[in-house]
Protein backbone atom coordinates (compact mmCIF):
# COMPACT_ATOMS: atom_id res chain seq x y z
CA UNK A 1 0.00 0.00 0.00
CA UNK A 2 1.59 3.25 -1.04
CA UNK A 3 -0.18 5.03 2.47
CA UNK A 4 1.22 2.25 4.36
CA UNK A 5 4.62 3.66 6.93
CA UNK A 6 8.12 2.01 6.00
CA UNK A 7 8.91 2.18 9.29
CA UNK A 8 5.92 0.09 10.18
CA UNK A 9 6.60 -2.56 7.28
CA UNK A 10 9.89 -2.67 8.28
CA UNK A 11 8.94 -3.93 12.12
CA UNK A 12 6.63 -6.30 10.46
CA UNK A 13 9.45 -8.05 8.20
CA UNK A 14 11.74 -8.28 11.56
CA UNK A 15 8.79 -9.59 13.71
CA UNK A 16 8.54 -12.51 10.74
CA UNK A 17 12.04 -13.13 11.38
CA UNK A 18 11.73 -13.54 14.95
CA UNK A 19 8.79 -15.57 14.40
CA UNK A 20 10.75 -18.00 12.25
CA UNK A 21 13.42 -18.01 14.59
CA UNK A 22 12.05 -17.53 18.47
CA UNK A 23 14.95 -18.69 19.92
CA UNK A 24 17.14 -16.58 18.43
CA UNK A 25 17.73 -13.79 21.30
CA UNK A 26 20.16 -11.47 19.90
CA UNK A 27 18.02 -10.82 16.98
CA UNK A 28 14.43 -10.41 19.67
CA UNK A 29 16.57 -7.98 21.47
CA UNK A 30 17.04 -5.47 18.68
CA UNK A 31 13.48 -6.16 18.07
CA UNK A 32 12.31 -5.01 21.04
CA UNK A 33 14.90 -1.86 21.08
CA UNK A 34 13.15 -1.03 18.04
CA UNK A 35 9.51 -1.59 19.20
CA UNK A 36 10.67 0.57 21.83
CA UNK A 37 10.18 4.05 20.56
CA UNK A 38 7.44 2.71 17.99
CA UNK A 39 5.34 0.46 20.44
CA UNK A 40 5.72 0.05 24.52
CA UNK A 41 3.22 -2.48 24.60
CA UNK A 42 4.46 -4.78 21.96
CA UNK A 43 8.10 -4.47 23.43
CA UNK A 44 6.54 -5.74 27.10
CA UNK A 45 5.25 -8.51 25.40
CA UNK A 46 8.51 -9.38 23.58
CA UNK A 47 10.16 -8.54 26.59
CA UNK A 48 8.44 -11.08 28.48
CA UNK A 49 9.44 -13.34 25.65
CA UNK A 50 13.05 -12.45 26.00
CA UNK A 51 13.52 -13.19 29.47
CA UNK A 52 11.12 -16.03 29.63
CA UNK A 53 13.23 -18.16 26.33
CA UNK A 54 16.65 -17.05 28.71
CA UNK A 55 17.62 -13.48 28.17
CA UNK A 56 20.87 -12.27 30.09
CA UNK A 57 19.20 -10.76 33.33
CA UNK A 58 21.48 -8.08 32.81
CA UNK A 59 20.26 -6.99 29.42
CA UNK A 60 16.41 -7.79 30.77
CA UNK A 61 16.72 -5.36 33.77
CA UNK A 62 18.19 -3.09 30.98
CA UNK A 63 15.30 -3.02 28.55
CA UNK A 64 12.59 -3.19 31.25
CA UNK A 65 14.29 0.14 32.35
CA UNK A 66 14.42 1.69 29.03
CA UNK A 67 10.88 0.35 28.55
CA UNK A 68 9.75 2.33 31.31
CA UNK A 69 11.36 5.40 30.37
CA UNK A 70 9.91 4.84 26.95
CA UNK A 71 6.09 4.37 28.30
CA UNK A 72 6.90 7.83 30.38
CA UNK A 73 7.70 9.86 26.99
CA UNK A 74 4.89 8.85 25.32
CA UNK A 75 2.11 9.06 28.10
CA UNK A 76 2.87 12.27 29.15
CA UNK A 77 1.54 11.24 32.90
CA UNK A 78 0.15 13.64 35.41
CA UNK A 79 0.94 12.55 39.57
CA UNK A 80 -1.53 9.68 40.49
CA UNK A 81 -4.87 11.11 42.44
CA UNK A 82 -5.36 7.97 44.02
CA UNK A 83 -3.45 7.43 47.56
CA UNK A 84 -0.55 4.82 46.90
CA UNK A 85 -1.48 1.64 48.92
CA UNK A 86 0.29 1.16 52.14
CA UNK A 87 3.28 -0.96 52.01
CA UNK A 88 3.93 -4.99 52.35
CA UNK A 89 4.28 -6.45 55.53
CA UNK A 90 8.06 -7.13 55.52
CA UNK A 91 8.85 -10.78 54.75
CA UNK A 92 10.65 -12.44 57.86
CA UNK A 93 14.51 -11.82 58.27
CA UNK A 94 13.88 -8.41 56.44
CA UNK A 95 15.48 -5.19 58.18
CA UNK A 96 13.04 -3.06 59.95
CA UNK A 97 12.67 0.23 58.22
CA UNK A 98 11.70 1.83 61.41
CA UNK A 99 8.78 3.67 63.04
CA UNK A 100 8.21 6.61 61.01
CA UNK A 101 8.26 5.97 57.07
CA UNK A 102 9.78 9.17 56.58
CA UNK A 103 12.98 8.71 57.88
CA UNK A 104 13.69 5.89 56.21
CA UNK A 105 12.52 6.04 52.31
CA UNK A 106 13.37 2.79 50.66
CA UNK A 107 14.26 1.73 47.17
CA UNK A 108 11.36 0.86 44.86
CA UNK A 109 13.60 -1.92 42.83
CA UNK A 110 11.11 -0.83 39.95
CA UNK A 111 6.83 -1.08 39.00
CA UNK A 112 5.57 -4.29 38.01
CA UNK A 113 4.81 -4.06 34.42
CA UNK A 114 1.12 -4.20 35.06
CA UNK A 115 0.71 -0.98 36.64
CA UNK A 116 0.69 -2.95 39.86
CA UNK A 117 3.85 -1.82 42.86
CA UNK A 118 6.22 -3.91 43.42
CA UNK A 119 6.96 -4.87 47.04
CA UNK A 120 9.95 -2.69 48.14
CA UNK A 121 13.19 -4.22 49.18
CA UNK A 122 14.31 -2.75 52.62
CA UNK A 123 18.10 -2.48 51.64
CA UNK A 124 20.04 -1.81 48.57
CA UNK A 125 22.41 -5.02 47.82
CA UNK A 126 25.59 -4.50 48.98
CA UNK A 127 28.40 -6.93 47.40
CA UNK A 128 31.90 -7.38 48.47
CA UNK A 129 33.65 -8.12 44.89
CA UNK A 130 36.22 -10.28 44.98
CA UNK A 131 37.92 -9.07 41.74
CA UNK A 132 40.28 -6.56 41.51
CA UNK A 133 41.83 -4.33 38.79
CA UNK A 134 44.81 -6.90 38.58
CA UNK A 135 41.80 -9.81 37.68
CA UNK A 136 41.38 -7.35 34.52
CA UNK A 137 43.52 -8.32 31.43
CA UNK A 138 45.12 -6.39 29.10
CA UNK A 139 43.49 -2.45 29.12
CA UNK A 140 47.09 -1.08 29.97
CA UNK A 141 46.08 2.05 29.15
CA UNK A 142 42.92 2.51 30.60
CA UNK A 143 44.25 0.73 33.88
CA UNK A 144 46.98 3.51 34.34
CA UNK A 145 44.63 6.24 33.66
CA UNK A 146 42.32 5.09 36.03
CA UNK A 147 45.75 4.58 38.64
CA UNK A 148 46.73 8.51 38.00
CA UNK A 149 43.02 10.59 37.78
CA UNK A 150 41.64 8.74 40.59
CA UNK A 151 42.99 5.28 42.50
CA UNK A 152 46.17 6.52 43.57
CA UNK A 153 45.11 9.65 45.88
CA UNK A 154 42.20 7.16 46.88
CA UNK A 155 44.92 4.56 48.07
CA UNK A 156 47.29 7.14 49.75
CA UNK A 157 44.71 8.46 52.55
CA UNK A 158 47.32 9.91 54.43
CA UNK A 159 48.83 12.11 51.60
CA UNK A 160 45.29 13.01 50.78
CA UNK A 161 44.54 14.25 53.63
CA UNK A 162 47.61 16.20 54.14
CA UNK A 163 46.32 18.08 51.13
CA UNK A 164 43.18 18.58 52.51
CA UNK A 165 41.71 16.08 50.58
CA UNK A 166 38.65 14.07 52.11
CA UNK A 167 38.42 10.31 51.28
CA UNK A 168 35.55 9.64 48.22
CA UNK A 169 35.55 10.96 44.58
CA UNK A 170 33.59 10.18 41.28
CA UNK A 171 33.85 9.08 37.83
CA UNK A 172 32.61 9.15 34.41
CA UNK A 173 33.54 5.73 32.47
CA UNK A 174 32.66 5.56 29.03
CA UNK A 175 33.09 4.25 25.47
CA UNK A 176 31.87 1.85 23.70
CA UNK A 177 28.95 -0.94 24.50
CA UNK A 178 30.13 -4.34 25.26
CA UNK A 179 33.77 -3.32 27.06
CA UNK A 180 33.89 -4.15 30.69
CA UNK A 181 32.72 -0.93 32.33
CA UNK A 182 30.41 -2.85 34.58
CA UNK A 183 33.42 -5.42 35.69
CA UNK A 184 36.21 -2.07 35.86
CA UNK A 185 33.75 -0.90 38.45
CA UNK A 186 33.31 -3.71 40.57
CA UNK A 187 36.84 -3.93 40.19
CA UNK A 188 37.52 -0.07 41.40
CA UNK A 189 35.35 -1.41 44.87
CA UNK A 190 37.92 -4.77 45.15
CA UNK A 191 40.78 -2.21 44.87
CA UNK A 192 39.52 0.27 47.42
CA UNK A 193 38.70 -3.07 49.79
CA UNK A 194 34.79 -1.00 49.32
CA UNK A 195 30.91 -2.47 49.08
CA UNK A 196 29.87 -2.04 45.90
CA UNK A 197 26.32 -0.99 44.96
CA UNK A 198 25.06 -1.33 41.29
CA UNK A 199 22.35 0.97 39.86
CA UNK A 200 20.10 0.61 37.03
CA UNK A 201 17.24 3.28 36.22
CA UNK A 202 14.88 0.62 36.88
CA UNK A 203 15.84 0.31 40.36
CA UNK A 204 14.67 3.90 40.37
CA UNK A 205 11.76 4.28 37.92
CA UNK A 206 8.31 4.60 39.82
CA UNK A 207 4.82 5.25 38.72
CA UNK A 208 4.02 7.06 42.01
CA UNK A 209 4.93 10.96 42.95
CA UNK A 210 8.39 11.31 45.00
CA UNK A 211 9.42 7.45 45.09
CA UNK A 212 12.20 7.58 42.64
CA UNK A 213 13.76 11.15 44.36
CA UNK A 214 13.31 8.60 48.08
CA UNK A 215 14.85 5.67 45.68
CA UNK A 216 18.55 8.00 45.11
CA UNK A 217 17.95 9.18 48.50
CA UNK A 218 18.03 5.04 50.08
CA UNK A 219 20.88 4.63 47.73
CA UNK A 220 23.60 7.27 49.66
CA UNK A 221 21.65 6.73 52.64
CA UNK A 222 22.84 3.18 52.93
CA UNK A 223 26.00 3.85 50.54
CA UNK A 224 27.45 6.27 53.16
CA UNK A 225 25.95 3.02 56.42
CA UNK A 226 28.40 0.88 54.52
CA UNK A 227 31.43 2.97 53.62
CA UNK A 228 33.55 2.89 52.24
CA UNK A 229 31.37 2.19 49.18
CA UNK A 230 30.98 2.23 45.90
CA UNK A 231 28.24 3.36 43.96
CA UNK A 232 27.80 2.19 40.58
CA UNK A 233 25.18 4.25 37.67
CA UNK A 234 24.53 1.78 34.90
CA UNK A 235 23.69 2.92 31.54
CA UNK A 236 24.04 6.92 33.15
CA UNK A 237 22.51 8.91 30.46
CA UNK A 238 19.01 7.49 30.80
CA UNK A 239 19.25 8.67 34.63
CA UNK A 240 21.53 12.22 34.13
CA UNK A 241 20.40 13.28 30.52
CA UNK A 242 20.22 17.00 30.15
CA UNK A 243 17.05 18.96 31.40
CA UNK A 244 16.25 20.78 28.62
CA UNK A 245 12.74 19.64 27.20
CA UNK A 246 9.43 19.21 28.10
CA UNK A 247 6.65 16.81 28.55
CA UNK A 248 5.41 15.11 31.85
CA UNK A 249 8.27 12.21 31.48
CA UNK A 250 10.86 15.17 31.18
CA UNK A 251 9.99 16.78 34.00
CA UNK A 252 10.22 13.58 36.20
CA UNK A 253 14.02 13.07 34.82
CA UNK A 254 14.66 16.90 36.00
CA UNK A 255 12.99 15.84 39.40
CA UNK A 256 15.68 12.81 39.56
CA UNK A 257 18.63 14.67 38.43
CA UNK A 258 18.00 17.22 40.63
CA UNK A 259 17.87 14.97 43.66
CA UNK A 260 21.25 13.38 42.32
CA UNK A 261 22.93 16.56 42.39
CA UNK A 262 21.87 17.35 46.04
CA UNK A 263 22.97 13.11 46.79
CA UNK A 264 26.20 14.37 45.27
CA UNK A 265 26.46 17.45 46.84
CA UNK A 266 26.51 16.07 50.33
CA UNK A 267 23.23 18.21 51.01
CA UNK A 268 21.08 15.56 52.65
CA UNK A 269 24.46 13.78 54.38
CA UNK A 270 28.62 13.37 54.32
CA UNK A 271 29.85 11.40 51.51
CA UNK A 272 32.91 10.40 53.60
CA UNK A 273 34.18 7.16 51.95
CA UNK A 274 31.25 7.40 49.59
CA UNK A 275 32.90 6.39 45.58
CA UNK A 276 30.64 7.34 43.33
CA UNK A 277 30.82 5.25 39.79
CA UNK A 278 28.93 6.00 36.31
CA UNK A 279 29.00 4.51 33.20
CA UNK A 280 28.01 5.57 29.66
CA UNK A 281 27.79 5.09 26.40
CA UNK A 282 26.67 8.64 25.79
CA UNK A 283 28.89 10.97 27.32
CA UNK A 284 27.32 14.07 25.50
CA UNK A 285 24.18 13.35 26.59
CA UNK A 286 24.71 13.98 30.54
CA UNK A 287 23.26 17.26 31.77
CA UNK A 288 26.32 19.68 32.25
CA UNK A 289 25.37 20.26 36.04
CA UNK A 290 26.30 16.80 37.14
CA UNK A 291 29.89 17.33 35.04
CA UNK A 292 30.82 20.37 37.26
CA UNK A 293 34.23 20.11 39.49
CA UNK A 294 33.53 19.02 42.88
CA UNK A 295 30.85 16.43 41.36
CA UNK A 296 31.52 13.79 38.48
CA UNK A 297 34.82 15.54 36.90
CA UNK A 298 36.82 13.00 36.62
CA UNK A 299 36.31 10.97 33.30
CA UNK A 300 37.99 7.80 32.08
CA UNK A 301 37.47 6.11 28.38
CA UNK A 302 36.88 2.18 28.38
CA UNK A 303 38.23 1.40 25.03
CA UNK A 304 37.75 -1.67 23.29
CA UNK A 305 39.52 -4.61 24.19
CA UNK A 306 43.43 -5.03 23.21
CA UNK A 307 44.96 -8.24 21.27
CA UNK A 308 45.91 -9.56 25.34
CA UNK A 309 42.21 -9.07 26.58
CA UNK A 310 40.49 -10.27 23.20
CA UNK A 311 42.81 -13.69 23.33
CA UNK A 312 41.73 -14.07 27.07
CA UNK A 313 37.89 -13.65 26.29
CA UNK A 314 38.11 -16.08 23.67
CA UNK A 315 40.13 -18.28 25.83
CA UNK A 316 37.56 -17.82 28.29
CA UNK A 317 34.64 -17.98 26.57
CA UNK A 318 35.72 -21.87 24.81
CA UNK A 319 36.98 -23.19 28.14
CA UNK A 320 35.81 -26.48 29.24
CA UNK A 321 33.77 -26.63 25.19
CA UNK A 322 35.24 -29.22 22.90
CA UNK A 323 38.10 -27.34 21.10
CA UNK A 324 40.89 -28.35 18.99
CA UNK A 325 44.18 -26.42 19.10
CA UNK A 326 42.51 -23.27 18.98
CA UNK A 327 44.52 -20.32 18.20
CA UNK A 328 43.43 -17.69 20.75
CA UNK A 329 46.10 -15.47 20.20
CA UNK A 330 45.41 -15.60 16.03
CA UNK A 331 41.93 -15.19 16.77
CA UNK A 332 42.20 -11.94 18.91
CA UNK A 333 44.95 -10.66 15.69
CA UNK A 334 41.47 -10.96 13.79
CA UNK A 335 38.97 -9.00 15.64
CA UNK A 336 40.76 -5.98 16.21
CA UNK A 337 37.78 -3.37 17.03
CA UNK A 338 35.66 -6.13 18.71
CA UNK A 339 34.48 -5.38 21.99
CA UNK A 340 33.94 -7.96 24.57
CA UNK A 341 29.84 -8.89 23.87
CA UNK A 342 30.92 -8.92 20.52
CA UNK A 343 33.78 -11.46 20.78
CA UNK A 344 30.67 -13.16 23.39
CA UNK A 345 28.63 -13.81 20.30
CA UNK A 346 31.39 -14.99 17.66
CA UNK A 347 32.20 -17.61 20.15
CA UNK A 348 28.76 -18.26 20.95
CA UNK A 349 28.35 -18.71 16.94
CA UNK A 350 30.64 -21.07 16.58
CA UNK A 351 29.95 -23.53 19.56
CA UNK A 352 26.47 -23.26 18.19
CA UNK A 353 27.44 -24.34 14.98
CA UNK A 354 29.85 -26.94 16.02
CA UNK A 355 26.89 -28.16 18.32
CA UNK A 356 24.95 -28.33 14.97
CA UNK A 357 27.13 -30.32 13.22
CA UNK A 358 28.10 -32.79 16.19
CA UNK A 359 24.19 -33.51 16.09
CA UNK A 360 23.88 -34.11 11.98
CA UNK A 361 26.90 -36.21 11.64
CA UNK A 362 26.55 -38.02 15.09
CA UNK A 363 30.27 -37.82 15.97
CA UNK A 364 31.49 -34.67 18.35
CA UNK A 365 32.69 -31.97 16.50
CA UNK A 366 35.00 -29.53 18.33
CA UNK A 367 35.68 -25.96 17.21
CA UNK A 368 38.55 -24.97 15.49
CA UNK A 369 40.74 -21.78 14.65
CA UNK A 370 39.49 -21.77 11.52
CA UNK A 371 36.20 -21.85 12.51
CA UNK A 372 36.36 -19.04 14.44
CA UNK A 373 38.26 -16.90 11.96
CA UNK A 374 35.39 -17.63 9.22
CA UNK A 375 32.95 -16.81 11.08
CA UNK A 376 34.80 -13.39 11.84
CA UNK A 377 33.68 -12.16 8.30
CA UNK A 378 29.52 -12.86 9.39
CA UNK A 379 30.29 -9.83 12.64
CA UNK A 380 30.29 -6.55 12.57
CA UNK A 381 32.11 -4.77 15.40
CA UNK A 382 29.40 -2.86 17.45
CA UNK A 383 31.74 -0.26 18.75
CA UNK A 384 31.74 0.65 14.76
CA UNK A 385 28.56 2.74 15.11
CA UNK A 386 30.08 4.03 18.39
CA UNK A 387 32.71 5.41 17.05
CA UNK A 388 29.67 6.82 14.04
CA UNK A 389 28.13 8.56 16.54
CA UNK A 390 31.00 10.28 18.24
CA UNK A 391 32.60 11.44 15.27
CA UNK A 392 30.22 14.56 15.04
CA UNK A 393 30.09 15.39 18.94
CA UNK A 394 34.23 15.38 18.04
CA UNK A 395 34.23 17.65 15.27
CA UNK A 396 31.03 20.22 16.43
CA UNK A 397 30.32 19.50 19.72
CA UNK A 398 31.70 21.24 22.92
CA UNK A 399 34.66 19.47 24.61
CA UNK A 400 35.82 20.55 28.42
CA UNK A 401 38.72 17.73 27.74
CA UNK A 402 36.02 14.71 28.50
CA UNK A 403 37.48 13.72 24.92
CA UNK A 404 41.16 14.12 24.59
CA UNK A 405 41.30 10.40 25.29
CA UNK A 406 38.94 9.58 22.84
CA UNK A 407 41.23 12.11 20.01
CA UNK A 408 44.26 10.29 21.12
CA UNK A 409 42.82 6.68 20.18
CA UNK A 410 41.24 8.12 16.96
CA UNK A 411 44.49 9.80 15.56
CA UNK A 412 46.52 6.38 16.88
CA UNK A 413 44.20 4.17 15.13
CA UNK A 414 44.19 6.43 11.82
CA UNK A 415 40.53 7.25 12.22
CA UNK A 416 38.94 10.64 10.51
Amino acid sequence: MSGADPDDSFVEVIAREVEADPANLALREDFITLLLERDPDRAATELTAFEALGGDPARVRLLRARLMASRMRTSNPSPPAETPPPAASPAPGARSGGSAPDQVPTPTRGDRQDGGRATPASLWDAERPAVTLADVVGLAEVKRHLDTAFLAPLRNPELAAAFGQKPGGSLLMYGPPGCGKTFIARAIAGDLGASFIHVTLADLLSRWLGESEKAIQSVFRDARAAAPCVIFFDEFDALGGRRTSGGGGSQTMRMLVTQLLEELDGVTGVNDGVYFLAATNRPWDIDSALRRPGRIDKTVLVLPPDAVARAAIVQGALEGKPTDGVDAVTVAAATEGFSGADLGHLTTTVLQQAMVESMSSGELVPVTTDALLAAVGGVTPSTTSWFDQVAPVLEYGVDDGTFDQLRAYRVKRGMR
